[in-house]
């Protein structure tokens, strides 16, 4: 483990990078991460950007919401980690507006664009110790990652080694669970069998999907409930106090009639355009016939381009402080 004061050293990845990717399935894939199997191509790239911008209208501009500037504050040097960064358009954002910050965005693959005033690294995040030294980062964020970590808990015991008391942990993570139509994004998910079972009736093609996809994910060793329990996940640690926790629901599409709502809804489709057709490898790595995964992803795209309702989804959002002791 490298001293208090050093960064951890790592590999440089030079102009062949062919070594860091896998073809599985007619997509590029990461080769550190074998239960993560969305992939690192250029299609994913875009959804991660444009899930990005998305964030940033729900946070009304901001790239995050809670205390963040607080912890910042500058009396010595500051560092921030982007867990499962992308392509980096987050760790991006805040070195800009950090500038004096010591920025570093962590992934399975290198997709990231050269940036001079942030470091970006490889390594697979299911693999513990993150090579970091302890109480090293002031600000953690991670988001959209539990899909390819298949003990969050341990996760998050590593997360609060590598945060230095009193800093300031940031999770995000979408339901995995599509919900009923809604008016506004903070607006209370409906839960009742009476409602799933309307969903389902409207939305055959669409609920078959995620379903699929939760089964899939289940048989790689992953606990899809993950989102839902951010805060119970945190507390259980006993490291971390303060935890705030404010979910809200995601328009997904061209109904909402608020402007800011619409464009939410806007790039969740587009999020969504991207994402049906990346599910293609996982559900073939699980043994889905190919005739049947072609057939669930079209009906999903189908119920995607020409919804009978307001489709939405459960966005998950938490922050919290390490403990002092």
């Amino acid at each position: 483990m490298p001293s208090q004061n050093s960064p951890p050293a790592f590999a440089y990845v030079g102009e062949d990078d062919s070594a860091y990717f896998r073809v599985l399935h007619g997509r590029k894939l990461n080769v550190l991460n074998t239960v993560y199997l969305l992939p690192v191509d250029e299609d994913e790239v875009k959804r991660s950007d444009r899930y990005h911008r998305l964030l940033q209208f729900v946070f009304h501009g901001h790239n995050y919401i809670g205390p963040v500037k607080e912890v910042l504050q500058f009396g010595r040097q500051r560092r921030i980690l982007d867990l499962g960064t992308g392509g980096g358009s987050w760790a991006i954002a805040m070195a800009d507006e950090f500038p004096r910050a010591e920025v570093v965005g962590v992934d399975l693959a290198p997709i990231q664009p050269r940036y001079p005033s942030l470091v970006f690294e490889l390594c697979d995040l299911d693999q513990y110790p993150i090579p970091y030294p302890d109480g090293y980062f002031d600000l953690i964020h991670a988001r959209s990652m539990h899909t390819g970590i298949r003990d969050y808990p341990s996760f998050l015991r590593e997360i609060a080694r590598l945060l230095r008391p009193g800093g300031l942990v940031h999770l995000i993570e979408p339901d995995l669970y599509p919900v009923p139509p809604i008016s506004n994004v903070s607006s209370p998910v409906v839960t009742s069998s009476a409602d799933r079972g309307s969903i389902a009736r409207e939305q055959r093609g669409w609920i078959e999907l995620w379903e699929t996809y939760r089964s899939c994910l289940r048989l790689q060793g992953i606990d899809v409930s993950v989102p839902e329990h951010l805060s119970d996940l945190l507390s259980d640690t006993g490291q971390f106090e303060k935890i705030v926790v404010q979910d809200g629901n995601i328009p997904v599409g061209f109904w909402p009639k608020d402007e800011n709502l619409l464009t939410v809804g806007q790039l969740q489709w587009m999020d969504y355009e991207l994402f049906l057709p990346a599910l293609k490898p996982l559900f073939l790595s699980r043994g889905i016939p190919p005739s049947q995964v072609d057939r669930i992803i079209n009906l999903a795209q189908h119920d995607l381009y020409y919804p009978t309702t307001c489709q939405s989804t459960r966005l998950h959002i938490v922050h919290a402080f390490k403990r002092w002791c």
